[in-house]
């Protein structure tokens, strides 16, 4: 895909002004490509030169306002335009290829019944692999489409069906949108549709799905109309296209995106097997996500990549926020607490970060890095904090005025500070300052002294890394809690303000009896690495589990968690303290992101002589956890889930799957039964036959993925060294096999089969990156990367790969960043 610059950017928007594309697709021949039909009409300085974004496999005929282009103005990834007239016409019949990465026109065969389904997908610099375009935000343009299918195929797209007629559909142009959010679909969907408040709305997904799309749809409906209601409320402007269709597609990159009209999800989100209540909840703020893209993105866009922040730091918070308030899921900002920051401050703390607004985004390259937990939680947690500083009134009043103000054109942040800080009253230029143009994390810490029973001094210290050195005001909660019988209650909680000196002392504690553990962040208001004092820290094994505020309770965890990532804590620690006190947990996202970010450090940061034990301590908790959990609650699934990725007890999972001492209330379902043949394939206690016979039982996409991800994790060398071929060379090998074969290759526990893929990562992936591109690329050599060879040679040979000047860039950030990762481990061990 080609790289469009800020400065081409700018440039051409100086030239031209798009009207309308009116693209006729004909997708009913056999093969690899497609035939793209398609009129651009555009307005132009007379007499100057412009491109369009444009990768064919072949040009039938082209024209500008009626006079021939020649063939010559065709690059293979650009259309290069002179002599413009102030109204012109471009027309260009082609021949375009479908894709298996996610990206353009991704051609899918499902396994299950051999159909094929098409989804589209044009993200940040892709529209010319579907037709001739000016593929940039701020140049937005109605799109009209028409398209020919096989007859028993569904299509839909952001625009209204106007007519069908067989395998001819028509739809009606679409309000103006940029280039990277026309959407469309195409193949033997499943529909079912409902309507509400006036708004059409419609559920896809493939045909092998229909059963599981029946029983998930009442859910998905009540979603969506608790969310458009919800909306409705907070926003003046009413959702602002003319239906709300949500598609489910398979290999979609994304979790979702968020095309007008027609969003797309990846169609694991339409679950075959049993799933948690924390997996459900996601599903709602991914939709809740994607509805606040309506405005936020869609109805108004920034005008170039340096404020995607405009775009997903909104749609992280209000999905957040509008799926609390709106639907059963209430617990959605203990979720975001745990999970969503935690991968906001990982990144932000890792050499490729960046402030959540850059001043300048140079290119479409860097903009797809920025795809990243900065972007999206920590941008979503600054402005929880500047609502909490402003007031929801002010806040809501500034958005509104700023949708008012720029509907159906684009935006930058300088327009939404202006809105914001003439709704409050308030000069935001000093809290943008620091906040959105200065990036890494504040660590505050809690500074105590005492007088007998109570407290002397309460302070706040703020530190910032050297290299970043900015204080930040926050304001934050102040919790005391205290053992009271078999409970810990909150006594006490201030709401405070820190100023940026660096230490802030809270008077209206001195004095105060003191509390066995004191919270910092209760409430989870800042963005901020939170350190307990000591007598507080040495309170949470004993304390933790009886805390009913599960909020707190995710605070405290992430806390714990995140000094053993920096190396402050052993992973010993962390290890008797899940064992004593995950058991008893209540909130069934702790438990998941608990166990998951343990098992992962205990992975990487424990040696291979300390590992086994460990691991064994974890698998201990996860059964502790399950004889606790009443029979079918979500919480007896994601303790199976952490057991089975944790023991080394085969003989037990071969039991589970032959039915034998299975918990009561437990379903060894296709999905559970592949997670336990997987830790088999690890373990060495499967092989290629005990793959297949699985595969022949469940001929699905889930399926095939479940079985290239367990022939990968085989312990045997003909196994690995076909997994890595795949990965590394095999273009055939769709976005989503590439890398799922990845993400199974590397386990601490085959360490010296292994041994020679280290040097091989290095020396290998730059040509992967020539076969794969964009997000699959990114994917692809991050789960490829040695991770768990954790040793300075490891380190060496990253060095070496970083020091070549013409390395993609998207490699470079994956082992700049994975590299930081491996620092951190070695630290940890020594």
């Amino acid at each position: 895909m080609p790289t469009l610059t800020r400065a081409e950017a700018a440039e051409r928007a100086s030239v031209v002004d798009v009207e309308e594309y009116h693209v006729d697709l004909d997708l009913t021949a056999d093969g690899d490509t497609f035939r793209s039909c398609t009129v651009v009409r555009f307005r132009a300085r007379a007499g100057a030169a412009t491109f369009l974004e444009f990768e064919p496999v072949e040009v039938v005929s082209m024209t500008l306002n009626g006079q021939p282009v020649p063939a010559s103005a065709s690059t293979g990834t650009r259309l290069e335009l002179t002599g413009l007239a102030e109204r012109n016409e471009l027309v260009v019949d082609a021949v375009m290829r479908y894709s298996n990465n996610g990206e353009g026109l991704h051609r899918y065969v499902d396994p299950a019944d051999r159909s094929v389904y098409l989804y589209q997908h044009l993200f940040i610099n892709n529209a010319g692999r579907v037709l001739p375009s000016f593929d940039q935000s701020d140049l937005k343009a109605s799109f009209r489409v028409s398209v020919t299918a096989p007859p028993d195929w569904t299509v839909a797209t952001n625009g209204r069906l106007v007519s069908r007629d067989g395998g001819r559909w028509e739809f009606a142009p679409t309000k103006r949108i940029s280039t990277y959010l026309a959407s469309l679909i195409a193949g033997p969907y499943h529909v079912l549709t409902d309507e509400h408040d006036g708004i059409p709305l419609a559920l896809y997904a493939r045909a092998a799905l229909a059963e599981h799309l029946e029983a998930e749809a009442p859910e998905l409906f009540e979603l969506t109309k608790q969310c458009l209601d919800r909306f409705h409320e907070i926003f003046d402007i009413r959702y602002p296209f003319e239906h709300y269709q949500q598609a489910f597609a398979p290999e979609f990159n994304f979790g979702a995106m968020e095309y007008p009209g027609l969003v797309v999800f990846r169609d694991e989100m339409i679950p075959r097997s049993a799933v948690t209540e924390s997996e459900r909840e996601h599903r709602a703020t991914v939709i809740a996500h994607e509805m606040a893209h309506m405005w936020f993105g869609d109805l108004v866009t920034m005008k170039w990549w340096d404020d995607l922040w405009l775009n997903e730091s909104f749609a992280e918070y209000l999905g957040t926020r509008v799926a609390a308030e709106a639907t059963r899921y209430r617990g959605t900002w203990t979720t975001f607490a745990m999970h969503r920051k935690a991968w906001g401050l990982r990144a932000d703390q890792r050499p490729s970060t960046h402030p959540v607004a850059p001043e300048r985004v140079a290119d479409t390259d860097e903009a797809l890095l920025n795809f990243d937990g900065i972007s999206y939680a920590k941008g979503a947690a600054v402005l929880k904090q500047l609502v909490a500083w402003l007031g929801d009134e002010a806040f809501l009043a500034g958005l509104n005025a700023h949708f008012e103000a720029h509907a159906y054109g684009n935006a930058t942040l300088a327009d939404l500070l202006g809105a914001l800080s003439k709704a409050s009253g308030r000069d935001l230029s000093g809290w943008a300052e620091v906040w959105l143009r200065r990036a890494q994390v504040n660590t505050l810490r809690a500074e105590v002294s005492r007088d007998g029973a109570n407290y002397a001094e309460v302070a706040v210290v703020q530190t910032a890394p050297s290299d970043y050195p900015t204080l930040r005001p926050h304001r934050v909660g102040i919790g005391l809690f205290d053992r009271v019988g078999g409970a810990v209650v909150r006594r006490r909680r201030l709401d405070v303000e820190l100023d940026a000196s660096g230490r802030t002392v809270i008077a209206e504690l001195a004095g105060e009896p003191v509390a066995d553990l004191l919270l910092l962040n209760d409430g989870d208001l800042t963005y901020a690495k939170i350190r307990l004092d000591a007598d507080s820290a040495a309170a949470v094994p004993m304390l933790l589990p009886l805390i009913d505020d599960s909020l707190a309770r995710a605070v405290i965890w992430a806390a714990t968690l995140d000094a053993v990532v920096d190396g402050e804590r052993p992973v010993a620690e962390l290890v008797t303290l899940v064992l004593a006190a995950l058991p008893m947990e209540t909130e069934v996202v702790l438990v998941e992101d608990v166990l998951r970010a343990t098992r992962g450090l205990v992975d990487r940061y424990a040696t291979p002589e300390t590992r086994p034990a460990a691991l064994e301590l974890v698998a201990q908790a996860a059964d502790r956890l399950l004889a606790a959990s009443p029979p079918g609650e979500s919480r007896q699934l994601a303790a199976a889930r952490g057991l089975i990725g944790a023991t080394i007890d085969v003989a037990r999972l071969r039991g589970w799957l032959a039915g034998e001492d299975v918990p009561r209330g437990l379903a060894v379902d296709a999905d559970l039964r592949w997670l336990i043949v997987y830790r088999l394939s690890v373990l060495g206690a499967a092989d290629h036959d005990t793959i297949d016979a699985e595969l022949d039982s469940d001929r699905s996409a889930s399926g095939e993925q479940w079985a290239a991800r367990c022939r990968a994790a085989l312990p045997d060398p003909a196994a690995k060294e076909t997994a890595w071929a795949a990965v590394v060379g095999d273009a055939s090998l769709s976005n989503r096999l590439a890398e799922l074969t990845a993400a199974g290759f590397w386990q601490p526990e085959q360490l010296e089969l292994l041994d020679a893929y280290a040097e091989r990562y290095f020396a290998e992936m730059p040509a992967m990156m020539g076969v794969r591109s964009g997000m699959s690329a990114e994917r692809t050599a991050l789960a490829a990367y040695p991770d768990v060879a954790v040793c300075d040679r490891t380190r060496q040979l990253a060095a070496a790969l970083l020091a070549r000047p013409e390395l993609n860039p998207i490699l470079r950030r994956v082992v700049q960043d994975a590299d930081d990762d491996m620092r951190r481990a070695l630290n940890a061990r020594g």
